[in-house]
């Protein structure tokens, strides 16, 4: 879903809003170098599976409802999506007591990230940023940006839809403000797609413009409120 190429996978990754994913897991056993940041981190792998066990029915239940938001190519049902998501999940799981150990799993949220400037090669954000248009300003999309690229050379954001497979609504808003800004901002296929229309990313290089203390604190405020409404789905697709 990033193209991530050879190349790409051997610079330092920073994976945000990995939720119980198996990148990290996998990468890691091919001696790539990442971290992944989440809430959900500050919880124990038990606490994790005990998340994921009492809403797990319920989000298969919500894509049976929405089957025709979704290609049914490589996945062809929502009984061998929930197998893939579980497995990977459960790879997350087994991976998570030494990856934690290891601060390969670190607590944190946008729109402020608990890492020096310049840390990471590659930024990773998928299925949080555009997807939860609804609970999440424009604003907060921008300012959320700013502090990927403060970390890393380069920022990868999929899909560029919302729920509901439309386009977000932030989409062009955010794009503007941030090319005026000054950041290098463009929208690139993919070789991916399950949300049907989900087969772009926006990549986004940095600019050296600071991100002001008071913007940062009322985006804190507007993503922890964004999380009391939804604190399942935002950072817990599973998705790889």
């Amino acid at each position: 879903m990033f193209d991530l190429s050879d190349n790409d996978l051997r610079g330092r990754i920073l994976g945000c809003g990995d939720g119980p994913a198996s990148f990290n897991a996998s990468l890691t056993k091919k001696n790539g170098q990442i971290v992944s940041v989440d809430p959900l981190y500050r919880f124990s792998a038990e606490d994790i599976r005990k998340r994921i066990s009492a809403t797990y029915a319920d989000v298969m239940e919500q894509t049976r409802k929405n089957t025709h938001e979704f290609t049914w190519t490589s996945i062809k049902s929502v009984d061998e999506l929930g197998r893939l998501r579980m497995a990977a999940m459960e790879d997350f799981l087994t991976d998570y007591p030494q990856g934690k150990e290891q601060k390969r799993y670190v607590d944190g949220e946008l729109p402020h990230l608990p890492f020096a400037d310049g840390e990471f090669d590659i930024a990773v954000c998928s299925h949080l940023l555009f997807l939860y248009s609804e609970q999440f300003t424009a604003d907060f999309h921008v300012v959320s940006i700013q502090e990927l690229c403060r970390i890393a050379s380069e920022v990868r954001i999929f899909p560029l839809l919302e729920l509901g497979a439309k386009t977000s609504r932030h989409l062009q808003a955010v794009t503007d403000n941030l090319s005026a800004m000054g950041y290098s901002v463009t929208v690139d296929p993919v070789p991916y797609e399950f949300q049907r229309g989900g087969n772009q990313m926006m990549k986004i290089r940095a600019s050296n413009l600071p991100l002001t203390a008071g913007v940062r604190a009322a985006s804190r405020r507007e993503w922890r409120v964004a999380r009391s409404k939804a604190p399942f789905a935002i950072g817990m697709t599973g998705e790889d």
